[in-house]
């Protein structure tokens, strides 16, 4: 039974095999949909992937993660079978294995390195979930309506095969790898072929780390955490408050619901970050100027790029250092890493502290009643809406971000 099935393909730069791939799913499974999810192609890839008969999504080049993803979205309910580009074989028995994600496995391996990237992804795997993978990497893979809603939106990049696998164990549902008679272009043993399966195993590491839903909809890997290698010992403390709240945070927003709940990570982040600012700066006017400033940046981080240019231009007056957040701010506009409540409130933190030594007792006085003016009306509306609908804010604020 295919018709609840719709094939995935991610694909850039495939012109020359496309068509053949799409061919053959359509032919192995006529009740179902064929999505290609162009990548970004510099060739005929979505218009060869069209005259096959696929539907073609025509993207940014945004790796194989996001492409899954985007496609994902566009396809209607039902159960899911991915495929690579070049991939040739009956991939029936794949979709017919009735687990909640069924992995390929190649009966016949061609070309290839010498395996570190495979194993190394083995053994990440495994200590994510305990889940024993003989191939952690195969794009080749069928997944239940529930398989679906745990492992979508996808992990970025050529990471996504490993996440995939440890959020389907770590969720409980029923993994299997099958052997298939499958081939593939191989990767050889040249500078294309490591720097190719480097990627990948680059990616994988990325993959398993702490990730968070953008706005779009898109699953990115938090660097904030990264702000900790400053080894400021407070902006650390504040770097994990907020990892733990892009960890473990539940669906309150805003002081009063976090309040009323009590028990939440927003409350330990309103508790923690300015006891954190008492005990580096040893004043009153430091511990608020600490939880303001990170609670500020916190409130503009919900759309790319806009809480590190808060940032780099607060940085300019108060004397902050801009050298991390220049390097972070590419990534973030691109979307292909968000700040995360570890990053903006570390950032914050980081204002508030420079503040203290930089401002007079009256000017430190005067910058709280602004941030606090500023806290209270994002609790009231939308500085995100009110940023878009001012002239002059709004250019500034969407300089540099990529479109839809």
């Amino acid at each position: 039974m295919t018709d609840d099935l719709t094939v995935l393909v991610a694909a850039r730069d495939e012109a020359a095999r496309i068509a053949r791939t799409v061919s053959a799913l359509r032919a192995a499974f006529p009740g179902g949909e064929v999505i290609v999810a162009d990548d970004g192609s510099r060739d005929g890839t979505a218009a060869a992937a069209e005259a096959a008969g696929a539907v073609v999504l025509r993207l940014r080049a945004r790796g194989k993660g996001q492409a899954l993803s985007a496609a994902e979205r566009a396809a209607p309910p039902g159960r899911l079978l991915l495929c690579d580009a070049d991939v040739e074989g009956d991939l029936r028995p794949l979709a017919a294995v009735g687990a909640d994600l069924a992995v390929a496995r190649f009966a016949a391996i061609e070309g290839g390195g010498f395996g570190i990237a495979k194993c190394a992804a083995r053994m990440l795997v495994r200590a994510r979930s305990g889940f024993r993978a003989g191939e952690p990497l195969s794009g080749q893979r069928a997944l239940s309506r529930r398989a679906r809603e745990v492992c979508f939106p996808l992990a970025p990049g050529f990471g996504c095969e490993v996440r995939m696998t440890v959020d389907a164990v770590r969720a409980g549902l029923d993994v299997r790898e099958v052997e298939l008679d499958l081939r593939h272009r191989p990767t050889g043993r040249d500078l294309g072929g490591f720097v190719h399966r480097g990627r990948q195993l680059a990616e994988a590491v990325v993959a398993l780390g702490p990730l968070a839903v953008n706005f779009r909809g898109v699953r990115l890997p938090i660097v904030g955490w990264t702000l900790a290698l400053r080894r400021d010992p407070a902006v650390v403390a504040v770097a994990a408050i907020g990892l733990a709240d892009d960890l473990w945070s539940g669906p309150e927003r805003g002081f009063r619901q976090h309040l009323a709940s009590v028990r939440t990570t927003g409350v330990l982040k309103l508790v923690g970050i300015p006891a954190v600012g008492l005990l580096a700066t040893r004043r009153a006017s430091g511990a608020l100027l600490v939880g303001l400033a990170a609670n500020a940046l916190n409130q503009l981080d919900t759309r790319p790029g806009r809480a590190l240019k808060a940032y780099l231009a607060a940085a300019t007056l108060v004397g902050a250092p801009r050298r991390l957040a220049v390097l972070l701010l590419p990534y973030d506009l691109r979307e292909m890493a968000m700040l995360g409540d570890a990053g903006s409130n570390a950032l914050g933190a980081l204002l508030g502290l420079k503040s203290v030594g930089r401002l007079t007792g009256r000017g430190r006085w005067i910058a709280i009643a602004g941030l606090a003016a500023l806290t209270i009306l994002g609790e009231r509306r939308s500085l995100g809406a009110l940023i878009e609908r001012t002239p002059g804010l709004s250019a500034v604020d969407s300089l540099g971000r990529s479109a839809a």
